[in-house]
């Protein structure tokens, strides 16, 4: 776990290509969470250099790539990564024992400056019935522990699911797996294109390490004043 994330597990997605905006979000929820998040979207529109100015507010940053190709392809892709000195970066599990393996080992030639790599498991957005339709047979949950396991067998620092998997893998791969969890909405804000998903609170209390959370923060009238709630509210919780 990223030190900040040890005292507030919020990450919160800057989901959007427009850096100014990225910008303007990331500084005026800074007090109130642990790291921020950038994914494809914002990467593609804004590449290193869009990067860099995100991590020059100072947070520790979620580089959420996913990377899902051949074994050299994903190496290549983790070392390109890390001049930029984010704190964490993912690949598809679904790549199987091979590509994670080259990444955590593409991921080592940082030296002390190693990011955690991660594994994608099962996206929050998928249900029994996703799995279905892809040829997948076994519960969401099997699915995602079968997957956790090869990708700490594999070298991985932890993997990405949802909060309705935290217990298992808990109890399965121990608690210095990291569990970064996204779908995580406060109670009454709204689901979005999320299915599986968990206020949080209850997925703090579960285990999770790191809280992915995007539009409840935002998409707020008051972005500040929306991620200061909920970081206060897990603070009531913890006391």
């Amino acid at each position: 776990m990223t030190q900040n994330a040890a005292k507030n597990p919020i990450f919160c997605a800057l989901d959007t290509t427009d850096v100014g905006k990225a910008l303007a979000w990331a500084k005026a929820i800074a007090p109130y969470v642990g790291g921020l998040k950038i994914g494809l979207e914002f990467f593609n529109a804004n590449g290193p250099q869009g990067v860099a100015k995100i991590a020059d507010v100072g947070l520790p940053v979620f580089a959420d790539l996913k990377l899902h190709d051949i074994p050299n392809t994903v190496a290549g892709g983790i070392r390109a990564v890390l001049p930029l000195g984010v704190a964490v970066v993912n690949v598809h599990c679904a790549g199987g024992a091979a590509m994670m393996r080259a990444a955590a080992d593409a991921a080592v030639t940082a030296g002390a400056k190693r990011p955690k790599v991660i594994g994608v498991t099962m996206l929050t957005s998928l249900d029994q019935s996703d799995l279905t339709a892809t040829g997948v047979t076994g519960t969401p949950s099997e699915h995602v522990i079968r997957l956790a396991t090869l990708a700490k067998n594999s070298g991985l620092d932890g993997v990405v699911c949802s909060a309705h998997e935290i217990e298992p893998l808990r109890r399965e791969l121990g608690l210095d797996f990291m569990l970064i969890v996204p779908g995580i909405r406060p109670a009454g804000a709204a689901l979005g294109d999320q299915k599986r998903v968990m206020t949080p609170r209850e997925a703090v209390k579960l285990g999770a390490d790191i809280l992915v959370i995007g539009r409840p923060i935002t998409e707020a009238a008051d972005p500040a004043a929306a991620a200061r709630a909920i970081r206060d509210d897990l603070l009531t919780t913890a006391a």
